[in-house]
């Protein structure tokens, strides 16, 4: 087994035995200096995670693998992206399932990604080899006893707190808590009455109602497109749960709306800010890229994991950025970089706000997401609010420098400033010193990335997402007055019908339950 290494380039000199002796005492520190990989143990390598459990129903299933070698000690670094090979396969052999299994991504630090996504429901379970040069790893196999229900089988847990317990959900979300300290309680008739005309001028509005785990909704507003994300995942949440009886309007633009300091009413939004009183939900893009993974989406919470470039040795020691030019500060990034190139490498892709402003800055070819982590700095900037780059850059190998703002997303309250990333102020006067202190203390600078990698790894697994969604409209419903009701102008949102996968709910309804108990 080869270890992956990387070494320091070697100045060229003008004598070519020289430097053959140079290449050669080179060739042998890559090889045989000292390296973790002197052979993978199989049987103590660590798998564990979500996606071997039947009951744990997402779009992609994933689990993780830690490579171990034979002292039991576990792997820092990449023992290569080949080292581990997994199948998965109906344990029963006359049901064929079409089951998407890519091979694992390798996270560079040791451990691996595994991801696999069902077409369809395996009535019987399913079996996971996972091998290294095909010798079993860990426990392998893993029996999955079936049912194990692919995304689109409308099959809710009819136990929230199973459901709760079984996907690992965090007791409190602090932002959650927050949020709702504005709302004591929630009184449907005044909302009913005061949301739509003070905001339905303002973009996009929908109204939803969740009778009976089943969805409706009436749009309100110019611009609600943006209604199939929230569609989507408020349709994949009932389908694994049932959600008590709740009414609620969902602002689907980019803006938080409720600037009330009192008799604020709520709202719920992708995005919030210290100016608004708006109960924060997961962005649209990292709930649809969840949704889509492996499918419609190349770039989601798990797939930018085994995508985060060249080790910290080996990337370019420059601050990068690349956007759209969606707030002033962004242009003004250009500037300091064209006067410091030695230092940054910033430029605007696409043109829409501050167009007179084009021929002056200039536009730089799009550059694909994975290959920004090819540069040891990533700086985020707002854009029309939190830039929603934000979770996909912390989960990289990059450290991220962040500007200051009144805007967060559902997650920011676990990070640290000055821990998890570097703060920049709001208008970048200290970005160059901050970027210095990163080149000349590389080896904090690293540390900090790899803190902040780890944790956006923890807030940002896709389970924690349907946690959330769960949280905010369980805790809403607590705390609603008067009946939620399916209106005469809302529509049903059905549930997608795939007739090429079948899907055999096995779990009783509520209605069934609540017989069972009456018989009993």
């Amino acid at each position: 087994m080869v270890c992956e290494r990387s070494a320091d380039l070697v100045k060229p000199y003008e004598s070519g035995l020289f430097c053959r002796v140079v290449i050669f005492i080179v060739f042998i520190s890559i090889n045989f200096g000292v390296c973790e990989c002197e052979g993978i143990s199989p049987e103590k390598c660590l798998i564990w995670g979500l996606g071997l459990n039947p009951d744990r129903v997402l779009p992609v299933r994933y689990f993780y693998i830690q490579a171990v070698n034979s002292k039991g000690e576990n792997l820092t670094l990449s023992p290569g992206k080949d080292t581990f090979k997994v199948k998965i396969s109906s344990l029963d052999k006359k049901e064929h399932i079409r089951i998407h299994v890519p091979p694992p991504l390798d996270r560079e630090d040791g451990s691996f990604l595994v991801r696999y996504r069902l077409y369809g429901t395996a009535l019987n379970g399913l079996k996971i080899d996972v091998l290294h040069n095909d010798a079993p790893v860990a426990m392998s196999p893993y029996i999955m006893q079936g049912p194990v229900y692919h995304e689109y089988c409308d099959c809710p847990e009819p136990d929230a707190s199973a459901w709760r317990s079984v996907m690992q959900c965090p007791a409190e979300e602090p932002q959650i808590l927050a949020d709702f300290k504005s709302f004591p309680s929630v009184d449907l008739q005044y909302i009913r009455q005061e949301v739509p005309p003070r905001f339905s001028n303002r973009g996009g509005l929908i109204h939803y109602a969740i009778i009976d785990n089943q969805l409706y909704r009436r749009t309100l507003g110019k611009y609600t497109d943006f209604k199939m994300f929230s569609d989507e995942m408020l349709l994949s949440l009932t389908r694994k749960v049932r959600v008590p009886d709740v009414e609620f309007f969902i602002n689907v633009g980019d803006w938080p709306m409720e600037t009330r300091r009192s008799d604020a009413v709520p709202v719920l939004s992708w995005c919030g800010s210290t100016d608004t009183r708006d109960i924060v939900l997961p962005t649209y893009e990292v709930t649809h890229s969840t949704l889509e993974a492996m499918r419609g989406v190349t770039n989601d919470l798990l797939s930018v994991q085994g995508n985060t470039g060249p080790p910290w040795v080996n990337k370019t020691s420059q601050a990068f950025f690349r956007g759209r030019d969606s707030r002033e500060e962004r242009l003004q990034l250009v500037s300091l970089s064209k006067q410091n190139p030695e230092l940054l490498d910033a430029g605007i892709t696409g043109w829409f706000f501050f167009r007179d402003r084009e021929k002056h800055v200039g536009k730089t070819p799009l550059v694909g997401f994975f290959d920004f982590f090819k540069y040891k700095y990533q700086v985020n900037v707002d854009g029309t609010v939190a830039a929603y780059r934000f979770p996909y850059l912390m989960l990289g190998s990059s450290l991220v420098l962040k500007q200051d703002s009144q805007y967060y997303e559902h997650f920011y309250s676990y990070l640290e400033a000055g821990t998890h990333y570097i703060p920049v102020k709001r208008n970048l006067s200290d970005l160059l010193e901050k970027i210095k202190w990163a080149k000349e203390n590389d080896a904090e600078a690293q540390e900090m990335a790899r803190v902040g990698q780890a944790a956006a790894r923890e807030l940002l697994q896709p389970s924690r997402l349907y946690c959330y969604y769960y949280r905010v409209l369980h805790m809403y419903s607590e705390r609603q007055t008067g009946q939620p009701a399916q209106h005469a102008d809302m529509e049903l949102v059905p549930q997608p019908d795939d007739h090429t996968a079948a899907c055999t709910c096995g779990r009783k309804s509520h209605k069934e339950e609540a017989n069972t108990k009456d018989e009993l």
